[in-house]
């Protein structure tokens, strides 16, 4: 009986419920299975994003603050709905339906927005340079059907993105010593797939858009796809299953509930008064931060259920570990707060800085870039920064400081100046670019200036990208309850999102205000008739002023260190560069 429970993973069924046995699921091909799904997620998204700009401005002749606006919407969008996928999969679906189900949405997003970009009908009819005043923008139908492409790939992205990595991490047994190795080397192929599919989606998939057509390149990432799900379902029998525990959210609500609930009562003079139900060893100790959610422990006539032993309702009465859960969560919301504006800053990567591209010399010999590939530096970049800080940085502060490496907290930090910078970079190129337009006259195509001007602000960016989004990761992973790791990882998902958010409300405010009935302003319709230095130069400045306040919220933080064995935990499971997303 011994011998037969050692072939079985305690908390994994099989597909068809019974416990998992190890020598017949899991392990590392159910997890390449896996992995195929993540590389063209990543081709489909990025694909899409980094060049789609210049499809709206140039053939649905929308303006170019607009045509960001969409962008940047699309992005946050998908990321938002990561929250949505991780509480359905933690709560009603699993991550195996959830990926299942998601995938086959891009795939139908997708599929629409190759038929959109082939159709004629869907789009309005060209315009000529001399004339482009006189451009027909896309109307209502067109903008709809655009639209409902677009957002069916970021629901589907933000499902299937949600479970992906947690889905393959579930394929690995903790407590096995060869498993848990395994379990590592999985994320190192989770980032390196992730990174493989931006590669691709920079390069050849923006290159397929530009020179073969769009449909083409679409209708490559809807049958990329089709044939993702179908090798993932095909390991259906491989892989092992864990069941939902609940969804954090729930948890977090009721705290709340039960604290608004009490809000008149009187906290006890004494914490040992409060409810407490969570055994010893898993225990968090109390602390006197918000103490107004303390109340939701006060023990209460009617909190407990009717004809139950012992069992509270958790709508009105929650243990005081579950409170400190909550408590911790919301300590994390100031640095979270200070974090948004570096995605702001990111979101123009892949707006203004590409139409930037699209009016400046391209061509290298006889072959011309596509300015949507000018993101492989900003990709570039990123891994650079992570070779150097890899190899370089942390044995050498390991040495000097005795530490291996940079906190989470100063890592964030680095990025947040090394985007402020990348701003006031790109706001000098733009007027060198922008008089260069000047000079040029308003019917030139191709300015007469290099598109290589453009790396420093990809490359600063993109090393910042590379510091924060670790320090980002570890930071609210190491920082947060170990019951509430998806959360937090989910919370740290909202910064990316709520960074593309603002970055439309900015281009809509600085549009409004400075803009003018024939289209001028700062954001002007042409670029080149805009001061779009400017609108970089605002972006340096509010950098500056959200690093000040990081600092204080930085300073200020007072981190909670995990129990040896959590840490340990957090270094096998932490270690992916997208956990959730």
């Amino acid at each position: 009986m011994e011998e037969k429970m050692s072939w079985t993973v305690a908390d994994a069924v099989d597909y068809k419920g019974f416990p998992a046995d190890r020598s017949k699921t899991g392990g590392w091909i159910p997890a390449a299975l896996i992995l195929g799904i993540e590389i063209c997620e990543r081709l489909s998204t990025m694909g899409i994003a980094v060049n789609l700009v210049t499809y709206l401005v140039g053939t649905t002749h929308l303006p170019s603050s607009t045509s960001a606006n969409v962008v940047t919407d699309f992005m946050g969008t998908s990321f938002l709905l990561c929250l949505l996928g991780g509480f359905l999969a933690d709560s009603f679906l699993g991550r195996y339906k959830t990926i299942a189900i998601f995938t086959l949405i891009q795939i139908l997003g997708t599929g629409t927005l190759a038929i959109f970009t082939k159709l004629p009908q869907l789009r309005p009819p060209p315009c000529h340079a001399a004339a482009s005043h006189t451009c027909k923008p896309a109307n209502g139908f067109q903008m709809g059907i655009l639209y409902m492409a677009l957002y069916l790939i970021a629901l589907g992205t933000g499902g299937l993105k949600s479970s992906v990595s947690g889905f393959g991490t579930d394929q690995f047994d903790e407590k096995d010593e060869k498993e848990k190795a395994q379990m590592a080397y999985f994320f190192n192929r989770f980032v390196l797939f992730i990174s493989t599919g931006t590669l691709m989606a920079v390069t050849v998939l923006v290159y397929l858009q530009d020179e073969v057509g769009r449909s083409w390149a679409y209708g490559i990432c809807s049958a990329s796809m089709f044939v993702a799900v179908l090798i993932f379902l095909s390991g259906t029998k491989r892989y092992r299953y864990k069941k939902s525990l609940g969804s954090p959210i729930v948890q977090i609500f009721q705290v709340i509930v039960a604290a608004i609930n009490k809000r008149k009562m009187e906290l006890p003079f004494t914490v040992e008064l409060l409810y407490e139900d969570t055994p010893e060893d898993k225990r968090i100790h109390h602390t006197d931060q918000f103490l107004f959610l303390d109340k939701a422990a006060i023990v209460a006539e009617g909190d407990f259920e009717i004809n139950v032993v012992s069992a509270p309702n958790r709508w009105k009465l929650c243990s005081v570990t579950r409170v400190e859960e909550v408590k911790m969560m919301v300590g994390l919301l100031p640095i979270w707060a200070t974090t948004i504006i570096f995605w702001t800053t990111y979101a123009q990567m892949i707006t203004f800085s590409v139409e930037q591209a699209s009016t400046m010399e391209r061509s290298i010999g006889g072959f011309q870039i596509p300015a949507g590939s000018l993101t492989v530096f900003f990709v570039a970049a990123i891994l650079i920064t992570l070779a150097v800080y890899d190899r370089l940085i942390m044995p050498f502060w390991k040495r000097w400081k005795g530490k291996p490496g940079f906190t989470n907290l100063q890592r964030i930090a680095i990025g947040l100046v090394l985007s402020t910078f990348g701003m006031a970079a790109a706001a000098v190129v733009e007027r060198k670019r922008l008089a260069v337009a000047r000079a040029a006259g308003a019917t030139t195509a191709t300015l007469p200036v290099s598109v290589f001007l453009l790396i420093p602000q990809f490359f600063l960016v993109g090393a910042g990208e590379a510091f924060i989004y670790t320090g980002q990761l570890d930071f609210f992973i190491t920082q947060s309850p170990k019951g509430m790791k998806t959360m937090s990882t989910g919370l740290f998902l909202t910064t990316l999102s709520l960074g593309f958010f603002v970055s439309s409300f900015l281009v809509s405010v600085v549009k409004r205000v400075t803009g003018s009935n024939d289209g001028q302003g700062w954001l002007a319709d042409n670029i080149n008739h805009g001061r779009l230095d400017c609108f970089y130069g605002l972006l340096a400045v509010l950098g500056i002023i959200n690093f000040v306040l990081y600092l204080v919220c930085a300073i200020r933080y007072k981190p909670r260190k995990p129990k040896p064995a959590l840490q340990m935990e957090i270094i096998v499971n932490g270690s992916s560069a997208e956990d959730k997303c």
